[in-house]
């Protein structure tokens, strides 16, 4: 009865994690697809060129390595067993788009540092296909060590394709200290300074303020509020989201490869997924956390749902309408002879200016 309950629970687990890793692969591949279509449409983005090469490192690893975490034996959730070739194919794609994706994080926290704390020194950034060929490079050598590593186990036993337990061999810490440590180091350099900078400009009082007078009303409106708040609060919102979502999905992931091979093979198929979400968050946390994708993305919803035009033709416009309505102020013993056209004239230029400002808000 006790097999037969652990049994069950094991199968439940198992079923839950696959349905969790599936919700994953799904809204990997949507978010960045979505945020990438928004990123190309929309060529003013100061950062797009990072977040179009995170959302198309993402992408790669939605279409490669997720899909064999899905089906695959062992580092996957499935049953497949792979052959010894295709076992070092997934050890190289692992090897190097996981450093990829990392250090594109590091590359497009320090862009973002630039641009607000060094707006107006274009000459001190360097180029982003400089910065992005330094990265694939970095990713491709990382690569390359997964195939140094001791080959594939023999068909009867379990191959391990993953870098934790099957590749890199020696190269383990080396592997997580470029592809972890490194960018975990850049990101929080990048984003520290960002709020401290944030923090220093909501100290700092605002240019021009006017003395303080003695009136007792001015002494009440200046009164501190009852629940003070820490200046650059705000500004720490991002931040803090973006270095403690990269700690909790890479972290692990990272300790695990300093671990020996038997513990990290036990715990592969978690840290690998815990790691994997970061491919779902980073539309999220890079996208719909800006104010400039999230209008960008309302401007191009906007215009691809299907709307009724509306009907800008008024009463005034319409010929017989305006013939009755002539016909009716020619009656009117109020009006004289010349306020009637006048007020036709204004119906008519306030049923246009209506239909012009339906317009612009439709396309703004």
């Amino acid at each position: 009865m006790a097999n037969g309950s652990g049994l069950s629970v094991t199968e439940l687990a198992g079923s839950v994690g696959f349905i969790l890793a599936v919700l994953v692969e799904v809204g990997a591949v949507l978010g960045n697809g979505t945020l990438l279509v928004v990123v190309l449409r929309t060529p003013d983005l100061q950062d797009a060129f990072y977040l179009a090469h995170l959302c198309v490192v993402d992408l790669l690893a939605a279409a490669s390595i997720m899909p064999l975490g899905l089906l695959a034996a062992p580092p996957g959730l499935g049953s497949v067993p792979l052959d010894p070739s295709s076992c070092r194919a997934a050890r190289f794609l692992s090897a190097a788009l996981l450093p990829a994706c990392t250090l594109g994080v590091a590359a497009l926290g320090l862009a973002r540092y630039r641009l607000i704390v060094h707006p107006l020194r274009p000459g001190a950034r360097p180029a982003p296909a400089l910065v992005l060929t330094a990265v694939w490079s970095a990713a491709a050598l990382l690569g390359a060590l997964s195939l140094l590593g001791p080959p594939p186990a023999p068909p009867p036993a379990p191959a391990r394709c993953s870098v934790l337990a099957g590749g890199l061999g020696p190269f383990r810490p080396l592997w997580a200290m470029l592809a972890f440590a490194l960018p975990a180091l850049l990101l929080l350099a990048a984003y520290g300074s960002i709020f401290l900078v944030a923090r220093r400009a909501a100290l700092r009082p605002p240019r021009g303020t006017r003395p303080r007078s003695d009136s007792l009303d001015s002494r009440l409106s200046f009164l501190p509020p009852l629940r003070p708040r820490l200046p650059g609060g705000k500004a720490a919102l991002a931040p803090a989201l973006a270095v403690g979502q990269f700690a909790a999905c890479w972290l692990p992931y990272g300790c695990a490869c300093l671990a020996p091979a038997a513990r990290a093979a036990a715990a592969e198929a978690a840290v690998t997924w815990v790691a994997y979400s970061a491919f779902a968050a980073h539309p999220f946390l890079y996208g719909l956390l800006q104010r400039p994708v999230r209008l960008a993305l309302g401007r191009l919803t906007r215009r691809a749902l299907p709307q009724t035009p509306k009907a800008c033709t008024s009463q005034a416009w319409d010929l017989q309408t305006l013939l009755r309505r002539l016909q009716g102020l020619r009656k009117d013993p109020v009006l004289g002879p010349s306020e009637a056209p006048e007020q036709t004239r204004e119906l008519a230029r306030q049923s246009q200016t209506e239909c012009v400002r339906g317009h612009l808000r439709d396309f703004s």
